[in-house]
Protein backbone atom coordinates (compact mmCIF):
# COMPACT_ATOMS: atom_id res chain seq x y z
CA UNK A 1 0.00 0.00 0.00
CA UNK A 2 1.81 3.69 -0.92
CA UNK A 3 1.73 6.73 1.00
CA UNK A 4 -1.09 8.66 -0.73
CA UNK A 5 -3.69 5.79 -0.77
CA UNK A 6 -3.07 5.55 3.18
CA UNK A 7 -3.09 9.45 3.17
CA UNK A 8 -6.30 9.19 1.56
CA UNK A 9 -7.74 6.66 3.96
CA UNK A 10 -6.88 8.92 7.06
CA UNK A 11 -8.43 11.80 5.58
CA UNK A 12 -11.27 9.86 5.12
CA UNK A 13 -11.87 8.37 8.84
CA UNK A 14 -10.39 12.09 9.83
CA UNK A 15 -13.79 13.75 8.20
CA UNK A 16 -16.01 10.75 9.57
CA UNK A 17 -14.53 11.44 13.31
CA UNK A 18 -15.72 15.25 13.05
CA UNK A 19 -18.69 14.98 11.75
CA UNK A 20 -19.86 11.85 13.93
CA UNK A 21 -18.63 13.50 17.08
CA UNK A 22 -21.24 15.75 19.57
CA UNK A 23 -20.23 18.84 20.21
CA UNK A 24 -22.97 19.78 22.22
CA UNK A 25 -22.08 21.95 26.03
CA UNK A 26 -23.60 19.18 28.45
CA UNK A 27 -24.80 20.78 31.60
CA UNK A 28 -23.39 20.30 35.00
CA UNK A 29 -26.07 19.02 37.83
CA UNK A 30 -24.95 19.30 41.32
CA UNK A 31 -25.69 16.95 44.16
CA UNK A 32 -27.85 17.76 46.77
CA UNK A 33 -25.21 16.27 49.37
CA UNK A 34 -21.58 16.18 48.36
CA UNK A 35 -19.85 13.86 49.63
CA UNK A 36 -16.46 14.72 48.42
CA UNK A 37 -14.80 16.58 46.00
CA UNK A 38 -15.65 14.65 42.16
CA UNK A 39 -14.25 15.42 39.14
CA UNK A 40 -16.73 15.52 36.35
CA UNK A 41 -15.62 14.37 32.45
CA UNK A 42 -16.16 17.08 30.26
CA UNK A 43 -17.56 16.21 26.58
CA UNK A 44 -13.63 15.92 24.44
CA UNK A 45 -11.51 15.13 27.11
CA UNK A 46 -11.21 11.48 26.38
CA UNK A 47 -11.77 9.61 23.21
CA UNK A 48 -14.95 8.04 22.43
CA UNK A 49 -15.87 4.29 21.11
CA UNK A 50 -16.49 5.31 17.81
CA UNK A 51 -12.56 6.70 17.98
CA UNK A 52 -11.10 3.85 19.69
CA UNK A 53 -13.02 1.73 17.01
CA UNK A 54 -11.04 3.79 14.46
CA UNK A 55 -7.48 3.90 15.83
CA UNK A 56 -7.94 -0.09 16.36
CA UNK A 57 -9.04 -0.63 13.16
CA UNK A 58 -5.91 1.69 11.88
CA UNK A 59 -3.39 0.26 14.01
CA UNK A 60 -4.56 -3.93 12.43
CA UNK A 61 -4.69 -2.21 8.99
CA UNK A 62 -0.85 -0.79 9.72
CA UNK A 63 0.26 -3.63 11.43
CA UNK A 64 -1.78 -6.37 8.32
CA UNK A 65 0.23 -3.21 5.52
CA UNK A 66 3.43 -4.16 7.85
CA UNK A 67 3.42 -7.70 7.30
CA UNK A 68 2.37 -7.97 3.80
CA UNK A 69 5.37 -5.90 3.00
CA UNK A 70 7.78 -7.84 5.09
CA UNK A 71 6.45 -11.30 3.28
CA UNK A 72 6.64 -9.03 -0.05
CA UNK A 73 10.62 -8.26 0.84
CA UNK A 74 11.02 -11.76 1.73
CA UNK A 75 9.98 -13.48 -0.95
CA UNK A 76 11.04 -10.60 -3.71
CA UNK A 77 14.94 -11.09 -1.83
CA UNK A 78 14.12 -15.12 -1.90
CA UNK A 79 13.09 -14.39 -5.60
CA UNK A 80 15.99 -12.47 -6.48
CA UNK A 81 18.42 -15.17 -5.07
CA UNK A 82 16.36 -17.67 -7.25
CA UNK A 83 17.08 -15.16 -10.30
CA UNK A 84 20.94 -14.65 -9.56
CA UNK A 85 21.52 -18.18 -9.11
CA UNK A 86 19.69 -19.39 -12.31
CA UNK A 87 21.69 -16.15 -14.26
CA UNK A 88 24.89 -17.86 -12.84
CA UNK A 89 23.64 -20.90 -14.15
CA UNK A 90 22.63 -19.81 -17.49
CA UNK A 91 25.93 -18.07 -18.20
CA UNK A 92 27.97 -21.37 -17.17
CA UNK A 93 25.90 -23.35 -19.33
CA UNK A 94 26.24 -21.13 -22.04
CA UNK A 95 30.30 -20.90 -21.41
CA UNK A 96 30.14 -25.06 -21.75
CA UNK A 97 27.97 -24.79 -24.51
CA UNK A 98 30.40 -21.87 -26.54
CA UNK A 99 33.45 -23.87 -25.45
CA UNK A 100 31.82 -27.25 -26.77
CA UNK A 101 31.26 -26.13 -30.18
CA UNK A 102 34.66 -24.82 -30.39
CA UNK A 103 35.93 -27.95 -29.48
CA UNK A 104 33.60 -29.78 -31.80
CA UNK A 105 34.94 -27.20 -34.71
CA UNK A 106 38.80 -27.97 -33.35
CA UNK A 107 38.13 -31.50 -33.49
CA UNK A 108 36.20 -31.34 -37.16
CA UNK A 109 39.05 -29.47 -38.73
CA UNK A 110 41.44 -31.75 -37.60
CA UNK A 111 39.97 -34.96 -38.30
CA UNK A 112 38.83 -33.32 -41.80
CA UNK A 113 42.40 -32.11 -42.38
CA UNK A 114 43.70 -35.95 -40.85
CA UNK A 115 40.95 -37.54 -43.31
CA UNK A 116 42.69 -35.95 -46.45
CA UNK A 117 46.30 -35.99 -45.64
CA UNK A 118 45.53 -40.15 -44.83
CA UNK A 119 43.25 -39.98 -48.40
CA UNK A 120 46.60 -38.46 -50.34
CA UNK A 121 49.03 -40.73 -48.52
CA UNK A 122 47.10 -43.72 -49.34
CA UNK A 123 46.89 -42.47 -53.56
CA UNK A 124 50.32 -41.58 -53.64
CA UNK A 125 51.62 -44.91 -51.76
CA UNK A 126 48.71 -47.07 -54.30
CA UNK A 127 50.26 -45.25 -56.99
CA UNK A 128 54.21 -46.01 -55.85
CA UNK A 129 53.04 -49.43 -55.42
CA UNK A 130 51.60 -49.48 -58.93
CA UNK A 131 54.38 -48.02 -60.17
CA UNK A 132 57.46 -50.35 -58.24
CA UNK A 133 54.96 -52.98 -59.73
CA UNK A 134 55.25 -52.24 -63.15
CA UNK A 135 58.89 -51.74 -62.49
CA UNK A 136 59.47 -54.88 -61.08
CA UNK A 137 57.63 -56.54 -63.76
CA UNK A 138 59.40 -55.20 -66.31
CA UNK A 139 62.95 -55.92 -64.64
CA UNK A 140 61.30 -59.26 -64.42
CA UNK A 141 60.70 -59.67 -67.92
CA UNK A 142 63.57 -58.26 -69.56
CA UNK A 143 65.69 -60.67 -66.55
CA UNK A 144 63.72 -63.79 -67.83
CA UNK A 145 64.11 -62.98 -71.81
CA UNK A 146 68.22 -62.38 -70.94
CA UNK A 147 68.21 -65.32 -69.14
CA UNK A 148 66.75 -67.21 -71.95
CA UNK A 149 68.80 -65.59 -74.56
CA UNK A 150 71.65 -66.61 -72.56
CA UNK A 151 70.71 -70.27 -72.03
CA UNK A 152 70.09 -70.28 -75.59
CA UNK A 153 73.43 -68.97 -77.08
CA UNK A 154 74.80 -71.27 -74.64
CA UNK A 155 73.74 -74.39 -75.83
CA UNK A 156 74.43 -72.88 -79.10
CA UNK A 157 77.80 -72.49 -78.01
CA UNK A 158 77.84 -75.89 -76.71
CA UNK A 159 77.24 -77.34 -80.00
CA UNK A 160 79.33 -75.24 -81.68
CA UNK A 161 82.03 -76.49 -79.65
CA UNK A 162 81.22 -80.19 -80.09
CA UNK A 163 80.97 -80.09 -83.62
CA UNK A 164 84.34 -77.75 -83.80
CA UNK A 165 86.14 -80.97 -81.46
CA UNK A 166 84.13 -83.58 -83.93
CA UNK A 167 85.82 -81.99 -86.64
CA UNK A 168 89.55 -81.32 -84.96
CA UNK A 169 88.82 -84.92 -84.82
CA UNK A 170 88.17 -86.11 -88.13
CA UNK A 171 91.33 -83.23 -89.62
CA UNK A 172 93.37 -85.44 -87.01
CA UNK A 173 92.07 -88.50 -88.53
CA UNK A 174 92.33 -87.96 -92.13
CA UNK A 175 95.91 -86.35 -90.97
CA UNK A 176 96.41 -90.31 -89.68
CA UNK A 177 95.28 -91.42 -92.89
CA UNK A 178 97.33 -88.84 -95.15
CA UNK A 179 100.03 -89.86 -93.43
CA UNK A 180 99.56 -93.99 -93.61
CA UNK A 181 99.07 -92.97 -97.31
CA UNK A 182 102.12 -91.31 -98.07
CA UNK A 183 103.93 -94.01 -95.86
CA UNK A 184 102.08 -96.66 -98.34
CA UNK A 185 103.21 -94.63 -101.41
CA UNK A 186 106.29 -94.85 -100.11
CA UNK A 187 106.48 -98.09 -99.99
CA UNK A 188 104.76 -98.32 -103.88
CA UNK A 189 107.31 -96.27 -104.92
CA UNK A 190 109.62 -98.25 -103.26
CA UNK A 191 107.98 -101.42 -104.43
CA UNK A 192 107.11 -100.81 -107.62
CA UNK A 193 109.54 -98.64 -109.49
CA UNK A 194 108.19 -97.15 -112.88
CA UNK A 195 103.98 -97.91 -112.12
CA UNK A 196 103.45 -94.20 -112.99
CA UNK A 197 99.66 -94.89 -113.12
CA UNK A 198 99.65 -95.91 -109.50
CA UNK A 199 102.12 -93.03 -108.65
CA UNK A 200 99.88 -90.51 -110.45
CA UNK A 201 96.84 -91.98 -108.68
CA UNK A 202 98.45 -91.57 -105.27
CA UNK A 203 99.65 -88.00 -106.14
CA UNK A 204 95.91 -86.99 -107.22
CA UNK A 205 94.84 -88.44 -103.75
CA UNK A 206 97.34 -86.82 -101.97
CA UNK A 207 95.88 -83.63 -103.45
CA UNK A 208 92.50 -84.51 -102.77
CA UNK A 209 93.63 -84.98 -99.36
CA UNK A 210 94.89 -81.97 -98.58
CA UNK A 211 92.29 -79.89 -100.16
CA UNK A 212 90.24 -81.74 -97.99
CA UNK A 213 92.54 -80.89 -95.02
CA UNK A 214 92.27 -76.93 -95.91
CA UNK A 215 88.83 -76.82 -96.52
CA UNK A 216 88.75 -78.77 -92.49
CA UNK A 217 90.98 -75.76 -91.33
CA UNK A 218 88.82 -73.22 -92.80
CA UNK A 219 85.88 -74.57 -91.10
CA UNK A 220 87.45 -74.31 -88.22
CA UNK A 221 88.70 -71.25 -88.33
CA UNK A 222 85.17 -70.47 -89.14
CA UNK A 223 83.98 -72.17 -86.13
CA UNK A 224 86.50 -70.22 -83.90
CA UNK A 225 85.35 -67.05 -85.14
CA UNK A 226 81.97 -68.20 -84.31
CA UNK A 227 82.69 -68.78 -81.14
CA UNK A 228 84.33 -65.38 -80.00
CA UNK A 229 81.08 -64.02 -81.73
CA UNK A 230 79.60 -66.26 -79.30
CA UNK A 231 81.72 -64.89 -76.73
CA UNK A 232 81.76 -61.67 -77.82
CA UNK A 233 77.54 -61.43 -77.39
CA UNK A 234 77.38 -63.48 -74.10
CA UNK A 235 79.68 -60.83 -72.31
CA UNK A 236 77.57 -58.41 -73.88
CA UNK A 237 74.34 -59.95 -72.91
CA UNK A 238 76.16 -59.89 -69.35
CA UNK A 239 76.76 -56.33 -69.35
CA UNK A 240 72.84 -55.53 -70.30
CA UNK A 241 72.37 -57.88 -67.45
CA UNK A 242 74.61 -55.70 -65.44
CA UNK A 243 73.02 -52.25 -66.95
CA UNK A 244 69.81 -53.70 -65.82
CA UNK A 245 70.54 -54.64 -62.29
CA UNK A 246 72.12 -50.77 -62.26
CA UNK A 247 68.58 -49.43 -63.36
CA UNK A 248 66.53 -51.56 -61.29
CA UNK A 249 69.19 -50.47 -58.17
CA UNK A 250 68.95 -46.81 -59.35
CA UNK A 251 64.97 -46.62 -59.17
CA UNK A 252 64.62 -48.55 -55.82
CA UNK A 253 67.22 -45.64 -54.42
CA UNK A 254 65.23 -43.39 -56.47
CA UNK A 255 61.99 -44.75 -54.68
CA UNK A 256 64.07 -44.42 -51.40
CA UNK A 257 64.99 -40.82 -51.70
CA UNK A 258 61.63 -39.56 -53.04
CA UNK A 259 59.60 -41.35 -50.11
CA UNK A 260 59.66 -39.28 -46.89
CA UNK A 261 61.19 -40.45 -44.18
CA UNK A 262 59.28 -40.79 -40.38
CA UNK A 263 60.39 -37.98 -37.99
CA UNK A 264 61.29 -40.68 -34.96
CA UNK A 265 63.28 -42.37 -37.20
CA UNK A 266 65.38 -39.14 -38.29
CA UNK A 267 65.01 -37.86 -34.49
CA UNK A 268 66.35 -41.46 -33.44
CA UNK A 269 69.64 -41.16 -35.80
CA UNK A 270 69.85 -37.83 -34.33
CA UNK A 271 70.47 -39.03 -30.68
CA UNK A 272 72.77 -41.72 -31.49
CA UNK A 273 75.25 -39.19 -33.73
CA UNK A 274 75.40 -36.37 -31.84
CA UNK A 275 78.36 -34.80 -30.58
CA UNK A 276 79.02 -32.52 -28.15
CA UNK A 277 80.77 -29.08 -28.93
CA UNK A 278 83.26 -27.57 -25.54
CA UNK A 279 83.75 -24.00 -26.01
CA UNK A 280 85.92 -22.21 -23.98
CA UNK A 281 87.31 -17.85 -24.35
CA UNK A 282 88.51 -15.29 -22.04
CA UNK A 283 89.25 -11.83 -22.29
CA UNK A 284 90.45 -8.91 -20.55
CA UNK A 285 86.94 -6.91 -18.57
CA UNK A 286 86.95 -3.43 -16.57
CA UNK A 287 86.53 -6.06 -13.45
CA UNK A 288 88.61 -8.31 -14.33
CA UNK A 289 89.00 -11.74 -16.64
CA UNK A 290 86.45 -12.45 -18.61
CA UNK A 291 85.32 -15.94 -19.31
CA UNK A 292 82.89 -18.03 -21.46
CA UNK A 293 81.85 -21.14 -21.92
CA UNK A 294 79.71 -23.49 -23.82
CA UNK A 295 78.48 -26.96 -24.58
CA UNK A 296 75.79 -27.06 -27.20
CA UNK A 297 75.29 -30.61 -29.09
CA UNK A 298 75.47 -30.64 -32.94
CA UNK A 299 76.03 -32.89 -35.69
CA UNK A 300 78.83 -33.26 -38.64
CA UNK A 301 78.32 -32.24 -41.46
CA UNK A 302 79.45 -32.90 -45.44
CA UNK A 303 78.98 -30.39 -48.08
CA UNK A 304 81.02 -32.30 -50.38
CA UNK A 305 84.54 -31.01 -49.88
CA UNK A 306 84.62 -30.83 -46.09
CA UNK A 307 83.47 -31.94 -42.82
CA UNK A 308 82.45 -29.58 -40.15
CA UNK A 309 80.03 -29.06 -37.48
CA UNK A 310 77.27 -26.40 -38.03
CA UNK A 311 76.09 -23.79 -34.88
CA UNK A 312 74.51 -20.69 -33.91
CA UNK A 313 76.89 -17.81 -32.91
CA UNK A 314 75.38 -17.14 -29.72
CA UNK A 315 76.32 -21.00 -28.79
CA UNK A 316 80.12 -19.67 -29.06
CA UNK A 317 81.81 -17.22 -27.04
CA UNK A 318 81.20 -14.37 -29.24
CA UNK A 319 77.64 -12.33 -30.36
CA UNK A 320 76.89 -10.23 -32.73
CA UNK A 321 74.39 -8.03 -30.10
CA UNK A 322 77.63 -6.62 -28.29
CA UNK A 323 80.82 -4.36 -28.95
CA UNK A 324 83.21 -6.56 -30.37
CA UNK A 325 86.73 -7.21 -28.36
CA UNK A 326 90.35 -8.04 -28.57
CA UNK A 327 90.27 -12.01 -27.27
CA UNK A 328 93.29 -13.63 -25.39
CA UNK A 329 92.31 -17.05 -25.36
CA UNK A 330 90.00 -19.13 -27.04
CA UNK A 331 90.07 -23.77 -27.31
CA UNK A 332 87.24 -25.85 -28.96
CA UNK A 333 86.85 -29.60 -29.02
CA UNK A 334 84.65 -32.32 -29.79
CA UNK A 335 83.98 -35.45 -28.25
CA UNK A 336 81.40 -38.03 -29.05
CA UNK A 337 79.40 -40.16 -26.17
CA UNK A 338 82.73 -42.20 -25.79
CA UNK A 339 86.55 -41.02 -24.81
CA UNK A 340 86.90 -39.76 -28.19
CA UNK A 341 87.68 -36.53 -28.68
CA UNK A 342 89.51 -34.00 -31.60
CA UNK A 343 90.72 -30.27 -31.22
CA UNK A 344 89.19 -27.79 -33.57
CA UNK A 345 91.68 -25.63 -35.32
CA UNK A 346 89.50 -22.55 -36.03
CA UNK A 347 86.21 -21.13 -36.22
CA UNK A 348 84.67 -19.74 -39.75
CA UNK A 349 81.96 -17.53 -39.55
CA UNK A 350 79.67 -18.25 -43.33
CA UNK A 351 79.15 -15.85 -45.94
CA UNK A 352 74.85 -16.92 -46.69
CA UNK A 353 74.45 -15.55 -43.17
CA UNK A 354 77.18 -13.82 -40.24
CA UNK A 355 74.99 -15.76 -37.42
CA UNK A 356 75.85 -19.31 -38.71
CA UNK A 357 79.39 -20.90 -37.38
CA UNK A 358 81.27 -23.82 -38.82
CA UNK A 359 84.38 -25.72 -36.64
CA UNK A 360 85.73 -28.06 -39.67
CA UNK A 361 87.14 -30.88 -39.26
CA UNK A 362 89.97 -33.53 -41.03
CA UNK A 363 88.77 -36.78 -42.74
CA UNK A 364 90.77 -38.83 -39.73
CA UNK A 365 89.23 -36.74 -36.63
CA UNK A 366 85.81 -37.30 -38.42
CA UNK A 367 86.44 -41.18 -38.65
CA UNK A 368 88.00 -41.16 -35.26
CA UNK A 369 84.62 -39.42 -33.66
CA UNK A 370 82.70 -42.85 -35.36
CA UNK A 371 79.50 -40.34 -35.96
CA UNK A 372 77.16 -40.31 -38.92
CA UNK A 373 78.46 -37.60 -41.49
CA UNK A 374 74.79 -36.12 -42.25
CA UNK A 375 74.88 -34.13 -46.04
CA UNK A 376 73.79 -31.04 -47.07
CA UNK A 377 70.13 -31.00 -48.17
CA UNK A 378 70.42 -31.67 -52.00
CA UNK A 379 66.98 -30.84 -53.13
CA UNK A 380 65.85 -28.58 -50.40
CA UNK A 381 62.15 -28.43 -51.56
CA UNK A 382 61.33 -31.71 -52.47
CA UNK A 383 59.37 -32.26 -49.50
CA UNK A 384 56.55 -29.56 -48.08
CA UNK A 385 57.29 -30.33 -44.39
CA UNK A 386 60.68 -30.49 -42.72
CA UNK A 387 61.72 -32.19 -39.08
CA UNK A 388 62.86 -29.74 -36.36
CA UNK A 389 64.99 -30.59 -33.55
CA UNK A 390 65.28 -28.28 -30.85
CA UNK A 391 68.09 -27.59 -28.03
CA UNK A 392 70.34 -30.18 -29.38
CA UNK A 393 67.81 -33.09 -28.54
CA UNK A 394 65.31 -31.43 -26.32
CA UNK A 395 62.35 -31.28 -28.48
CA UNK A 396 61.58 -32.20 -32.04
CA UNK A 397 58.41 -31.81 -34.34
CA UNK A 398 57.29 -31.46 -37.94
CA UNK A 399 56.27 -28.63 -39.46
CA UNK A 400 55.42 -26.85 -42.91
CA UNK A 401 57.76 -24.01 -43.94
CA UNK A 402 57.08 -21.41 -47.14
CA UNK A 403 59.54 -19.30 -49.28
CA UNK A 404 60.07 -16.42 -49.35
CA UNK A 405 61.01 -14.13 -52.72
CA UNK A 406 62.37 -11.25 -50.75
CA UNK A 407 64.52 -13.94 -49.10
CA UNK A 408 66.22 -16.16 -51.14
CA UNK A 409 68.09 -18.13 -48.67
CA UNK A 410 65.48 -18.32 -46.29
CA UNK A 411 62.05 -20.68 -45.16
CA UNK A 412 59.85 -19.50 -43.14
CA UNK A 413 58.54 -22.28 -40.70
CA UNK A 414 54.63 -22.03 -39.34
CA UNK A 415 54.80 -21.96 -35.34
CA UNK A 416 51.74 -22.49 -34.90
CA UNK A 417 51.33 -26.10 -36.19
CA UNK A 418 54.38 -27.04 -34.20
CA UNK A 419 52.70 -25.28 -30.76
CA UNK A 420 49.39 -26.89 -31.58
CA UNK A 421 51.18 -30.34 -32.12
CA UNK A 422 53.85 -30.62 -29.39
CA UNK A 423 52.11 -28.34 -26.52
CA UNK A 424 54.66 -26.01 -25.10
CA UNK A 425 57.42 -27.04 -27.82
CA UNK A 426 58.66 -23.47 -29.54
CA UNK A 427 61.37 -22.97 -32.26
CA UNK A 428 64.39 -20.68 -30.98
CA UNK A 429 67.45 -20.06 -32.85
CA UNK A 430 69.88 -22.48 -32.78
CA UNK A 431 67.52 -25.39 -33.60
CA UNK A 432 68.58 -27.76 -36.79
CA UNK A 433 65.90 -28.33 -39.01
CA UNK A 434 66.40 -31.61 -41.32
CA UNK A 435 64.62 -32.47 -44.79
CA UNK A 436 62.32 -35.71 -44.59
CA UNK A 437 64.66 -37.29 -47.21
CA UNK A 438 67.11 -37.18 -43.88
CA UNK A 439 69.36 -34.87 -44.79
CA UNK A 440 70.14 -31.32 -42.73
CA UNK A 441 67.81 -27.98 -44.56
CA UNK A 442 69.59 -25.75 -42.51
CA UNK A 443 69.73 -23.68 -38.66
CA UNK A 444 67.23 -21.28 -37.39
CA UNK A 445 68.53 -17.94 -37.16
CA UNK A 446 65.64 -16.64 -34.75
CA UNK A 447 62.15 -18.13 -34.16
CA UNK A 448 60.69 -17.63 -37.34
CA UNK A 449 63.17 -17.58 -40.12
CA UNK A 450 65.36 -21.14 -41.08
CA UNK A 451 68.92 -20.19 -43.05
CA UNK A 452 69.50 -22.85 -45.92
CA UNK A 453 72.92 -23.77 -45.81
CA UNK A 454 73.83 -25.12 -49.06
CA UNK A 455 77.81 -24.73 -48.56
CA UNK A 456 80.84 -24.23 -46.40
CA UNK A 457 81.63 -20.71 -47.80
CA UNK A 458 83.59 -18.50 -44.85
CA UNK A 459 85.85 -15.20 -45.78
CA UNK A 460 86.00 -14.58 -42.09
CA UNK A 461 87.88 -17.38 -38.83
CA UNK A 462 89.48 -17.05 -36.15
CA UNK A 463 91.99 -19.99 -35.12
CA UNK A 464 92.34 -21.59 -31.67
CA UNK A 465 95.11 -21.36 -28.95
CA UNK A 466 96.18 -20.03 -25.91
CA UNK A 467 97.54 -16.58 -26.92
CA UNK A 468 95.00 -15.19 -30.34
CA UNK A 469 95.29 -11.78 -28.89
CA UNK A 470 98.07 -10.95 -32.04
CA UNK A 471 95.03 -11.66 -34.22
CA UNK A 472 92.61 -8.81 -33.22
CA UNK A 473 89.42 -10.42 -32.96
CA UNK A 474 87.49 -7.12 -32.72
CA UNK A 475 87.95 -6.71 -36.44
CA UNK A 476 86.87 -9.72 -37.44
CA UNK A 477 83.79 -9.72 -35.17
CA UNK A 478 83.00 -6.05 -36.06
CA UNK A 479 82.55 -7.08 -39.46
CA UNK A 480 80.24 -10.12 -38.34
CA UNK A 481 77.98 -7.62 -36.33
CA UNK A 482 77.93 -5.08 -38.89
CA UNK A 483 76.58 -7.30 -41.20
CA UNK A 484 74.33 -8.37 -39.11
CA UNK A 485 73.03 -5.11 -38.65
CA UNK A 486 72.35 -4.58 -42.03
CA UNK A 487 69.79 -7.55 -42.27
CA UNK A 488 66.04 -6.82 -42.75
CA UNK A 489 64.46 -6.12 -39.56
CA UNK A 490 62.22 -9.63 -40.21
CA UNK A 491 65.68 -12.06 -40.29
CA UNK A 492 66.56 -10.09 -36.93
Amino acid sequence: MNKTLLLIIIDFLFLNLIALTQWEKVEVSRPPVPLGPQIVAEPGDGPSPIENDLVAAMQLSLADEAARRAALAAELGTLSENLAEREAQLVQTESALQQREQNLSLLTEEQRAAELAAREREAEAALLAEEIQRALAQAQRDAALSREQMERLRRELEMKEAEAQAQAAEMARLEQERAAEAARVAAAQQEIQGLTVAVQVAEQEKQFLQQMAENFRGQAELEREDRVRVQEHTVRLAQGIGELAEEADGLKREIRENRPINANIIFDEFLKNRVTVFLSASRPGVLGQVKRNRHPRSILVNDGEQIFILLHIEDSPFSVAEQASDWDRLRIAVSNYGNNRAEVERISFLDSDPRLVALPLTQEQAEALGMKIYNLASDPFKFPEAVLVSGGGAGYGETPFKLNPAYANYVKLDNRLINRLMGNFSPSRGDLVFSKSGELLGIMVNKDYCAIVTKLEARHSIKTGDNIRAQQTRHVLNFVGGRYRALPVQLY
